[in-house]
């Protein structure tokens, strides 16, 4: 099956189009590491010379860098070209419903620093001073000229956290505070780097497809349990964000609960939901990091819980494939890995129990990056949408065997 990134697709000849053509060589060079100049014109199908160019013209920006001469190989000598991953830095800042999560990377996705808080609920009053102050901090970690390489910020949020903040028992001055505000433009505004609001289940999503070793999947479904379930979906080697960038609300499909009523996603395959369960028990969901709590202390609410998510999760992966053809379904967690994997075995037990009519099962995994995934992934879709190919035009593979 074709890759998502490898290889980046076909260029256009036109003049207009060259920032198209510069798109695609670059997502080529990216994720076909050493490739030569001659195959990225094949598999751009651009002309020679026109690639020839545009490669030179990547390495004066300092986006790419050559390899040594390779010798003694069919043909003519052929340079290998790489990445340079100092050629850009990206921020990404997950605002979220119980933590704020900000990360620094370089253009090869290495980790530069990162700045992370939880806390109740987030502060409408605050939270924008203190965004700029860590994101100011990460920034003076590069050299001058460096920092005219940041690509801008991707915030992440989950839709309408404004709006539904009263999930999260915030005091009534929040509602209007977060009412007034507009989360983007302040940040934007108070740390002068162009800022990019982006979905924050689509961020995961994105983030564990790039770090996927390939062939990355065509038509994947991400689910993340959080505070609620975030989701995201790839299909036909594309991020599906919709006109608004909300598309992809899978844990707001219905789903059978264990008690025979229908409930959203959130309302069970979440940790709000776990903690709706300790409530019960007379224990308080602690404010912090989830992979810090004491689950083994609470097996006895925990194994009924992953029982319950599973057959939801399994669920709303049926669903979805009878929309959009999936062949794999990833699923992580703020929780810690083990977690991860019984809610994933969960998922795989009741898929084996539901009836499928014309489709084929996805293939199940568990997710590799946990917390880290939706600030990961809105610093990348931020350099991704300055510097690579964004169409799915631009994404095409070459011909089977090429």
């Amino acid at each position: 099956m074709a890759d998502f990134f490898e290889p980046a697709g076909r260029g256009v000849q036109h003049a207009s189009l060259r920032a198209a053509n510069r798109r695609a060589v670059l997502t080529t060079i990216t994720f076909s590491p050493g490739i030569s100049n001659a195959e990225v014109s094949r598999r751009t199908g651009l002309a020679p010379q026109t690639a020839s160019a545009i490669v030179t013209e990547l390495e004066d920006d300092g986006l790419i860098t050559r390899g040594d001469v390779l010798r003694g190989r069919r043909g003519q000598p052929a340079t290998p070209l790489y990445l340079d991953y100092a050629g850009a830095y990206g921020i990404g800042c997950e605002i979220s419903w119980h933590h704020i999560d900000i990360i620094l990377i370089n253009l090869g996705s290495e980790d530069l620093g990162r700045y992370r808080r939880d806390f109740a609920y987030p502060d409408a009053t605050t939270v924008i001073a203190e965004a700029a102050e860590a994101i100011a901090g990460l920034v003076a970690r590069l050299s001058p000229a460096q920092q005219q390489r940041v690509a801008g910020v991707g915030l992440a949020t989950p839709s309408n956290l404004g709006s539904l903040i009263g999930n999260v028992d915030a005091p009534a001055h929040q509602l209007e505070a977060w009412r007034d505000l507009d989360l983007r433009a302040a940040l934007e505004a108070a740390t002068g780097l162009a800022t990019t609001w982006f979905n924050d289940g689509n961020c995961a999503c994105f983030a564990e497809m790039v770090m996927s070793p390939p062939p990355r999947p065509a038509n994947l479904v991400h689910l993340f349990v959080s505070t609620y379930l975030g989701a995201g979906i790839t299909a036909e080697h594309t991020l599906w964000e919709g006109p608004t960038g909300n598309s992809a609300n899978l844990g707001s499909m219905l789903v059978n609960g264990h008690d025979g009523h229908r409930s959203f996603g959130h309302d069970i395959a979440s940790t709000t939901a776990l903690g709706r369960r300790l409530a019960k028990a007379g224990i308080e969901l602690p404010v912090g990091n989830p992979s810090e709590w004491p689950w083994a202390d609470w097996e006895a609410h925990i194994a009924p819980w992953v029982e319950a998510s599973g057959s939801a999760l399994a669920e709303i992966i049926v669903n979805t494939g009878a929309v959009l053809e999936i062949d794999h379904a990833i699923i992580d967690s703020t929780a810690p890995q083990p977690i991860i994997e019984r809610l994933v075995a969960a998922t795989e037990q009741s898929l084996a129990e539901l009836v499928v009519i014309g489709a084929r099962r996805p293939r199940l995994v568990a997710g590799t990056l946990g917390a880290r995934a939706t600030p990961l992934g809105a610093a990348q879709l931020t350099m991704f949408r300055k510097h690579f190919s964004r169409d799915l035009s631009d994404m095409l593979a070459a011909e089977a065997g090429d």
